[in-house]
């Protein structure tokens, strides 16, 4: 785990060239359509160009520089970033922390749902400058359906390319820019902060065209959750190239504004108007080609971000493959059909990127304020910064995040169905994270050495069919000592199950992303044994597979006398006699719910229908699993008042 935290942190170009490729797709993107969308129907003066550049430079310094860059890439989880790695950090400090982590999940997806497509039809809308009346919509379409076809095969040869793709973009936003402010100079006077003051209080509806503004730097919380990909440095380093390129475009655009001789902008996008004509198709084609990265970055981190929630328990339990050999990348078919729909019902529904500008920038707002909230219990609590300090920065950040958030809202009830993803993803992380604490509340542990006696006894009665020569439970119990009331049950049921060789498995999740190492505990000779597994919440558990290998190991050492006794084998077949045993629950008929908690578990249980197994879930196979139901009696009825009735 040190190796792969030092390998990320090492500076070299082409370390650099691959944090270009995988960090700044989306916020590399954003001159597509940003100053477009400042501008937008109004006419064209001083005050709204410089005033609206200055908006955006001070808004990559606050937010994307210091917040992020600086501060935020601070919290990293043994090097790994995102929303659920600082909560992970954090969440011993308080149980509210729930709630932000879930709303900064939540709005990263709906990111992966809305990136794509306002990305690929703002740099396909260029071509309706070339061939007007251009079927855009269809072609996006059909280019979100082939860009989630291909996640099935994996991105490892397409993602060695998008390093060299990005560093030619970011190269031609660079040059273009200069062309124009080459031609316009004083058009750097837009840096000053005095025009963003100017803007947002002298011009008419200035302070809601944050809105807008809010734009360059929607890429910044993607950013972080990519630190794991490319490490602290390498992105520090290479944000100077891509922050000097993006604030020289966006001069270049604005330049260019000031001098185009229109009063209006209309439908032109003053980024196609600065490219000259004999390089617009290359143009659209370069700017097609970092989109499409820009949406392969947000649908990557889609698949991490759900891993990630099924490991802490916000999200059900799904597939989840490696459709390659490299290490970290992933794929899970349902989030990948879940974008791909929610994908082309968003293009087909606002048509065009304009219309997808308030929706985009709704969601990531809600993202950074609760990053916000959860970086603000890390500087104080982990990093012990001063109170005053901390204080400061938060109310900064959340005073320029709440202004954002509110410019957004008026266009938002003007189209609601951005809040689609949002009100899917939300209810879900919520039902299934607060029914599983239910859930959890009500396993009852009682002490196992109290059924050390019996289970000696049971193993040796000849008289019981043995069930399998080893039996495995997988237990939820921290404690050693401790076992599921449940487990007891099952064991000494109607039909007790006897095994020469009674195992417990515990699976612990860790904060450390990658930790994978067992501990193993004997609680009676050579009958009894427990077997905490320590992984890490980035891992996917192959359960069978780590039981056989601490198996061969305790063999191999000959420890617990496992080597001098029988393992369930024979001449017929060599392999050992295991069996897991995985107890099902089911919500019981016999409950009496209050409103929240019936809407809670019933979510619970209905989502549970379309989750992963817990045999697929824990790594097992369908051959040496045993699948028990047992119903879960919440609040039992009472008072039942049933009356013979006389004859």
């Amino acid at each position: 785990m040190k190796a792969k935290h030092s390998a990320t942190e090492k500076i070299s170009f082409g370390a650099l060239l691959v944090t270009l490729g995988i960090i700044y797709g989306d916020i590399g993107t954003s001159p597509l359509y940003v100053i477009k969308a400042i501008i937008g129907d109004d006419p064209i003066s001083e005050i709204l160009v410089f005033g609206g550049v200055s908006c955006v430079f001070w808004t990559l310094v606050f937010q994307t520089t210091f917040k992020y860059i600086l501060l935020t890439l601070m919290a990293d989880n043994h090097g790994e970033g995102g929303v659920f790695s600082l909560y992970a950090l954090v969440r011993r400090l308080g149980k509210f922390l729930v709630l932000p982590t879930i709303l900064g999940a939540t709005t990263l997806l709906a990111d992966g749902i809305l990136t794509p497509p306002i990305s690929i039809a703002s740099a396909v809308e260029g071509l309706e400058t070339v061939v007007p009346g251009l079927p855009t919509v269809f072609i996006v379409v059909v280019i979100l359906s082939v860009l989630f076809f291909f996640q099935r095969f994996g991105t490892q040869k397409v993602g060695a390319a998008f390093g060299p793709v990005m560093l030619v973009w970011f190269s031609m936003l660079l040059v273009l820019g200069l062309a124009q402010i080459v031609k316009f100079p004083d058009i750097v006077r837009a840096l000053s902060p005095h025009y963003a003051v100017v803007l947002l209080t002298h011009y008419p509806g200035g302070f809601w065209l944050l809105g807008a503004v809010f734009l360059c730097t929607t890429g910044a919380e993607a950013l972080y959750s990519d630190l794991g990909h490319c490490g602290r440095r390498n992105i520090r380093i290479s944000w100077i190239f891509v922050k000097t390129c993006l604030i020289v475009n966006y001069l270049g655009q604005a330049a260019w504004l000031m001098h185009q001789g229109d009063p209006v902008l209309g439908e032109r996008n003053p980024f196609y108007e600065i490219m000259p004509g004999w390089f617009l198709l290359p143009g659209i084609a370069i700017a097609t080609a970092a989109a499409i990265i820009a949406s392969q970055a947000l649908i990557s981190g889609s698949f991490t971000l759900i891993n990630e929630a099924v490991s802490l328990n916000f999200w059900p339990r799904v597939t989840v493959r490696q459709p390659t050999e490299q290490k970290g990348q992933i794929y899970i078919p349902s989030v990948n059909t879940l974008l791909w729909v929610g994908c082309v019902a968003m293009i087909l529904y606002f048509q065009d990127s304009k219309h997808l500008e308030a929706a985009y920038g709704f969601s990531i707002t809600v993202a950074m304020l609760m990053t916000t909230i959860l970086l603000a219990y890390f500087l104080f609590f982990i990093k012990k910064w001063n109170i005053w300090l901390v204080g400061g920065l938060s109310l900064l950040f959340l005073t320029i995040e709440s202004s954002f958030f509110i410019t957004n809202l008026p266009k938002l009830f003007h189209n609601p169905m951005g809040l689609l993803p949002l009100a899917f993803i939300a209810p879900t992380m919520y039902a299934w994270y607060y029914a599983r604490k239910v859930n959890n509340r009500l396993v009852h542990f009682v002490d196992l050495k109290k059924y050390i006696p019996m289970l000696r006894e049971l193993s040796e009665d000849d008289v019981i069919p043995k069930f399998s020569t080893h039996l495995i439970y997988l237990t939820k119990a921290n404690r050693s000592q401790q076992i599921e009331e449940k487990i007891v049950k099952s064991i000494f049921s109607k039909k007790p199950k006897r095994a020469d060789v009674y195992w417990f498995l515990h699976l612990n999740r860790t904060d450390d992303p990658y930790t994978l190492n067992y501990e193993v505990s004997e609680l009676l000779d050579d009958k009894v044994i427990r077997i905490d597994i320590n992984i890490g919440f980035r891992l996917q558990p192959r359960t069978e597979l780590y039981f056989k290998k601490i198996v061969q190991d305790l063999v191999k050492n000959r420890e617990l006398k496992l080597h001098i006794r029988p393992d369930g084998s024979t001449r017929y077949n060599p392999e050992p006699d295991f069996k897991f045993v995985v107890i099902e629950k089911f919500l019981s008929v016999e409950n009496e719910f209050e409103l929240r908690e019936s809407l809670l578990l019933n979510a619970y249980f209905f989502l549970k229908r379309f989750s992963q197994s817990d045999e697929k879930a824990f790594g097992l196979d369908r051959s040496d699993v045993a699948v028990e139901h047992v119903p879960l009696v919440y609040h039992p009825v009472k008072g039942l008042k049933l009356k013979r009735r006389k004859g």
